[in-house]
């Protein structure tokens, strides 16, 4: 599909939502979250804990409204019909969008539960879900080549197969760049699939790890972008390679108005939904033979970009969670979730 017929449908999709009584998110207005902001308070299970695990989705949205959050990005898997409703009442009377995260159907026995996801997020008040080819990292997964390729292909199956699905449904699917595309391999992915109901999770971190600088990711691909996951970035140098880390907004080298400025260029409807996830530095081993197997091609400019970047970088600064209790990692989660929707508010026009 090209960037022009693209932006057509989106721009048809907002005027059907319109029509419908569904309001555009006011992305300018307001910063959105992402469950895996807060992946350790997600998992927490101890009713004990000072800062209890939330049961479901209806907890979150609370905390999203405390927080001042506009939309919030979260699974939908097992949402039964009175659940449905309940999260869309809430979400409505506090007045938080919703986008959905859903797995693809990888065979044909994935279809009706891929389809039941779709069909949940909807009734909640969703149209644009997110979702992954790749949940692990490129370099740590693939042995050679040929694993590659077939990921390749199996990833063209598995949409093919839900693009009859979400066209039906009218609902948009956003792929993420989960440090498995390179930016040439993002759009060939998409232009292969020619569809005006699949696009982009525009990450903005994730492509350093591939040796991609962010700024020219989310300018290659803002014409697909369908929503975002926000955040900035630290990398420092370590003997394998280098060292990357989410960090609060602003204190990390990405230029946020530039990204965001490009994403609403292409697509103004386009949500920014916070993903600060508060853990120990990823180590990336571009040193080592093992990272090299699916991209021995790489210009050699772009090891030496990020490498530099990584040299300017200091490791003692870089957020780690090694040393915090369970307690102690709560707080620092939120802590820099909260630092990131000030700076937000602060430097960036939300409120």
């Amino acid at each position: 599909m090209t960037r022009r017929s693209f932006l057509k449908t989106a721009t048809a999709g907002l005027a059907a939502n319109a029509a419908a009584g569904i309001a555009a998110p006011a992305q300018t207005e307001r910063l959105g979250l992402t469950i895996w902001s807060y992946s350790h308070r997600w998992k927490q299970r101890r009713p004990d804990a000072p800062k209890p695990g939330w049961r479901n989705a209806l907890d979150v949205l609370d905390h999203c409204h405390d927080l001042g959050a506009g939309c919030l990005q979260i699974g939908v898997r097992d949402w039964t019909n009175d659940f449905i409703g309940q999260v869309r009442n809430k979400r409505e009377s506090l007045g938080v969008s919703l986008e959905g995260q859903v797995g693809l159907p990888r065979n044909d026995s994935n279809l009706a539960r891929f389809e039941s996801e779709l069909r949940a997020a909807k009734e909640a008040g969703a149209t644009i879900l997110r979702t992954v080819c790749l949940g692990s990292r490129r370099y740590e997964t693939f042995k050679s080549i040929d694993e590659w390729k077939r990921f390749i292909r199996d990833s063209r199956q598995a949409l093919e197969r839900a693009e009859p699905v979400l066209d039906r449904m009218r609902l948009k699917l956003a792929v993420e760049n989960h440090k498995d595309w390179r930016i040439d391999e993002h759009l060939d992915l998409l232009k292969h699939l020619d569809s005006e109901w699949i696009g982009v999770n525009l990450d903005f971190g994730n492509n350093i790890s591939l040796l991609e600088h962010p700024h020219d990711v989310a300018e290659a691909l803002a014409p697909f972008v369908i929503t975002t996951h926000v955040k900035d970035m630290a990398l420092a140098e370590h003997d394998d390679g280098f060292l990357l880390s989410e960090v609060p907004l602003g204190d990390g080298i990405l230029d946020m108005k530039r990204m965001m400025s490009a994403c609403t260029k292409a697509n103004p409807s386009v949500w920014f939904n916070l993903e600060m996830i508060t853990r120990n530095p990823l180590r990336v081993p571009v040193f080592l033979n093992s990272y090299w197997h699916t991209m021995n091609r790489l210009p050699a400019s772009d090891l030496a970009r990020t490498l530099k970047l990584a040299k300017a970088g200091n490791a003692n600064s870089l957020p780690t969670i090694t040393n915090r209790n369970e307690v102690g990692r709560l707080e620092f989660e939120e802590t820099n979730v909260r630092r990131s929707f000030a700076f937000a508010r602060e430097e960036l026009g939300f409120v």
